[in-house]
């Protein structure tokens, strides 16, 4: 994994107007409802620590109150923090006075926001290019950058349109170009698609992760939407009452979730849409060189296994079994060569298959399904078993 772009220490944010003594109460161990009860005070984040590496689409994620709006505006400083530290590129955010900071949320971080929070008396280019003319870029450097950010995302005809005049997803394409336009380093995205329609919605997660293949951006993704949370992140955190429960990859908040909050939350998650056979492959598997009958033979004695996967210089060729082996070695089949008589050429899997696509593959394989990556080496076998577990939410442990 890359380098951690953005870290998290320690930190802790109280709204109130008495935050020493709800840190006292944090310190003793109070729950947020208590602490409200008790202070009067309100606990934002309590004891955040977290890592975002550089290219990494990072969703954090909880329902309504658990403070993933508040993490993410620490990032640039929108909110200050009770405690704690914020490090991007090894910047200390805390130590940046105002013109600093100013300069640090031109150059190098940008955001998108629910609402769009597009300046109305402006029109789409001159919106778009709001964020060059700050660091002033001369007006036809501006203008130029601005024109191709309209064109890749799809509002090539609506520059000299205003906000009032575009559609939410449009706006919403101006807002995400307004930020990709100043090619700050970091892209922080707010809700930025749940005001929009299911369909138009659907429609700009693709572009973000089209586009994401290509600018290979550090993007904090906030969203109440789990769905759309496994859809689009390399990495979620989950949040409640201001604390991060788990981190980890779509496969690890599925498959092996922290406790019970998290547990309930993925319970009704389609895990055929979201998992791909490479995260329940076993890597456990008898790979048998070609050479000859014999020594496939010793091969699968020696790992007390029935089937072996025939594997010459990376490249994938096909099962054996070891009762075809041994009713060639009686019929006197030429140890030498002989061997690839004996392959069956059953299906294969790619590794970014989802299981949705696998199951019909997987139900029908005599034996356990080989797993290859693009350039046909094999990587492990998914077991009939393991699919129908995972799928059932139970998977084995």
């Amino acid at each position: 994994m890359a380098d951690a772009l953005i870290r998290v220490e320690n930190l802790y944010k109280i709204f109130g107007d008495n935050p020493e003594r709800a840190m006292k109460l944090v310190r003793d161990g109070f729950s947020k409802d208590e602490i409200l009860t008790r202070s009067n005070q309100t606990v934002g984040l309590r004891d955040i620590n977290l890592e975002i590496y550089n290219g990494e689409v990072f969703v954090i994620m909880g329902l309504s109150g658990s403070g993933k709006s508040t993490l993410i505006r620490h990032f640039n400083r929108l909110i200050d923090p009770t405690t704690g530290s914020i490090f991007v590129d090894n910047t200390d955010l805390m130590q940046l006075d105002q013109n600093d900071l100013a300069l640090f949320r031109q150059q190098k971080i940008s955001m998108v926001f629910q609402r769009f929070a597009l300046m109305p008396h402006r029109n789409v280019i001159d919106n778009i290019a709001y964020g060059l003319k700050v660091q002033n870029l001369p007006r036809d450097e501006r203008y130029e950058r601005s024109q191709n950010w309209i064109d890749i995302v799809g509002l090539s005809g609506y520059e000299n349109h205003y906000p009032s005049q575009l559609s939410g997803g449009q706006q919403q394409r101006v807002g995400l170009a307004r930020a990709l336009c100043t090619d700050a380093e970091v892209l922080l995205m707010d809700e930025a698609f749940s005001a929009l329609d299911p369909l138009i919605r659907a429609n700009l997660q693709g572009q973000l992760m089209d586009l994401q293949k290509r600018l290979k951006k550090t993007i904090v993704f906030i969203t109440h939407d789990l769905d759309e949370a496994l859809l689009v992140g390399d990495r979620i955190a989950i949040l409640k009452d201001g604390m991060i429960l788990q981190v980890g990859e779509a496969k690890d908040i599925l498959l092996e979730p922290a406790d019970e909050h998290v547990e309930a939350f993925v319970r009704n998650v389609n895990r055929a849409r979201v998992l791909t056979v490479k995260d329940i492959m076993k890597d456990k598997l008898v790979r048998i060189d070609p050479s000859n009958t014999g020594g496939a033979l010793q091969q699968l004695q020696k790992n007390e296994s029935d089937i072996g996967y025939v594997v010459e210089k990376d490249s994938y060729k096909g099962v054996v079994t070891r009762a075809s082996i041994e009713r060639g070695q009686a019929g006197s089949v030429a140890a030498e060569s002989q061997l690839n008589e004996l392959v069956i050429k059953g299906p294969t899997l790619r590794n970014s298959t989802i299981l949705q696509d696998a199951l019909a593959t997987t139900m029908e394989s005599e034996f356990p399904v080989p797993v290859i990556c693009e350039q046909g080496k094999i990587e492990g076998i998914v077991h009939r078993k393991d699919l129908l577990e995972v799928l059932s939410g139970n998977p084995a442990s």
